[in-house]
């Protein structure tokens, strides 16, 4: 029995998709839609970029302190 067939005995209490859900398979839960996937991954998306920000911070403090120690070094030799 089709899906049409089903709804139209009252077989079949699932609802049709309704929207951009009816035409775009891509566009349903968990789809590959770029719209949806950026609005279910948003807090992913910001954590990541927060992560990448401290880790850039880290390397920014490491890269000062290694030149500190390049002045000190020269410094010493003088």
């Amino acid at each position: 029995m089709s899906f049409d067939k089903a709804i139209a005995s009252g077989k079949e209490h699932r609802k049709q998709y309704r929207g951009a859900k009816a035409f775009d398979a891509y566009c349903r839960n968990h789809g590959g839609c770029s719209w949806c996937a950026e609005n279910r991954q948003y807090a992913n998306i910001k954590a990541k970029q927060k992560a990448d920000a401290a880790v850039d911070e880290y390397l920014e403090q490491q890269d000062t302190k290694d030149e500190k120690r390049l002045i000190i070094c020269q410094i010493s030799q003088i």
